[in-house]
């Protein structure tokens, strides 16, 4: 579903926990961080897509989350003709997102990586708020910037003190590993990108 310019309607989670950290999922067999996100289906309220997306991609039902607060404005991202496929060539320029800063209410236990036969992510962990934007494939830096900006005004006062053992998201959370597993995390390159072209759907 595109609209007349050729954007893709599309919703963008920026999860938080309750030291105001945020989920950041590496995306399966590949090396690119990033925020959950996914397409708004027809017929489907953007609030209605980010429920289904967050329980496909993270495993979260909405008792697990409060709404703070969504971006205003549609915030626009074109995706470089290399990752788009032939056939849409012409057609898709990229996606239209509205972005929600989420609270988790439940708890770490309660994610699932695995909550469908076509999972998204492959490991998972906190980090702090401002996610470096060179871990970010390049052309969705400026929505991630735009997005961070808009919602940040919103974040509530963190209610538990930070642990110096946690900061900076050194905690990984792999499907095959115990919860309380670390790893370093993966800086995406423009070769991996280019390595990792996923279908114009999933940008």
């Amino acid at each position: 579903m595109l609209d007349r310019e050729g954007f893709r309607p599309n919703v963008g989670i920026i999860l938080l926990n309750h030291r105001n950290q945020v989920f950041w999922g590496k995306r399966i067999r590949t090396h690119s961080w990033q925020f959950p996100q996914g397409g708004i289906k027809y017929g489907e309220s953007p609030e209605q897509a980010m429920f289904r997306e967050l329980h496909e991609e993270v495993g979260l039902l909405p008792d697990h989350v409060q709404i703070i607060a969504r971006t205003r404005d549609w915030l626009r991202y074109e995706v470089p003709m290399h990752f788009i496929r032939k056939d849409a060539r012409g057609h898709y320029r990229g996606q239209k997102q509205i972005w929600f800063l989420l609270q988790l209410t439940g708890r770490d236990s309660d994610m699932n990586l695995r909550a469908t036969n076509h999972p998204e992510f492959d490991a998972w962990r906190w980090h702090e708020y401002w996610v470096p934007l060179e871990s970010v494939i390049e052309f969705k830096r400026g929505v991630y910037e735009m997005a961070l900006s808009e919602l940040a005004r919103f974040l509530p006062k963190p209610q538990v003190p930070g642990n110096r053992f946690l900061r900076g998201g050194m905690r990984s959370h792999r499907l095959d590993e115990a919860h309380d597993g670390t790893s370093e995390g993966d800086e995406i390159s423009a070769d991996d990108a280019h390595r990792h072209t996923a279908p114009a759907s999933r940008y």
